[in-house]
């Protein structure tokens, strides 16, 4: 079955076929193993792409170590451990040691309770409008969970409306396929029959022709 597409900037044509109405293969086997044996036959498909398709999108071009991230999870590899030294306070290693190394060690545990400081900071915003920005957050998930819901529905019944109408489409056009197939096989026969009545006529006007020369010549 063939349709046209008008909204395109040139008219294209589409051929459908008839899974709806043609059912040959069911009916004859044999035709569905010479279907078989003749798609065997085909060469398969090239595995070079085609060169009109893009290459593949490199994700996190600029960013390496998001790169290596995904790298890391695509190859299913556990997280890297935490670094705990930065959080310890380590004392100087000589007895009683030197001033760079108590000055290292001051700067350390300086380091570590303004980390601390900022933690305790972070934790009481987070008491104070975690709360209402989790709401928020989890709402508008909740909204474009919804509005993909919704889409798909739309597109779920989309797509059964265009099979509905394809099948409505196929049947009619397969009755009609049915009837003129019908009436060209009945064309057929007559005229088969009229052919046959043809040559039956021309024998018996052959017979008269030789029987009227036989009896002019007596």
């Amino acid at each position: 079955m063939a349709s046209l597409i008008d909204d395109a900037p040139h008219r294209t044509e589409i051929f459908d076929s008839l899974p709806y109405y043609d059912n040959d293969l069911e009916q004859n086997p044999i035709l569905k193993e010479k279907v078989e044996r003749e798609l065997a036959r085909e060469p398969k498909p090239p595995q070079t792409l085609h060169p009109r398709v893009p290459p593949p999108l490199e994700l996190f071009k600029d960013k390496p170590w998001l790169a290596d991230e995904f790298a890391r999870v695509e190859a299913h590899q556990p997280l890297k451990p935490l670094d705990t030294i930065r959080y310890q306070l380590p004392a100087p290693t000589s007895t009683p040691g030197t001033d760079e190394e108590w000055q290292q060690a001051l700067n350390n545990a300086q380091a570590q309770l303004e980390h601390q400081r900022i933690r305790h900071t972070n934790l009481a915003l987070l008491q104070t409008y975690g709360p209402n920005a989790w709401r928020v957050h989890n709402y508008l998930l909740e909204a474009t969970a919804k509005q993909a819901e919704q889409a798909l529905e739309e597109l779920k019944q989309s797509t059964t409306d265009i099979n509905r109408e394809r099948k409505n489409s196929q049947t009619r056009i397969g009755n009609q396929l049915t009837s003129l197939e019908k009436r060209w096989t009945e064309l057929i026969s007559s005229i088969l029959q009229i052919e046959m009545a043809n040559v039956a006529l021309d024998a018996e006007v052959d017979r008269l022709n030789k029987k009227e020369a036989d009896l002019a010549s007596m």
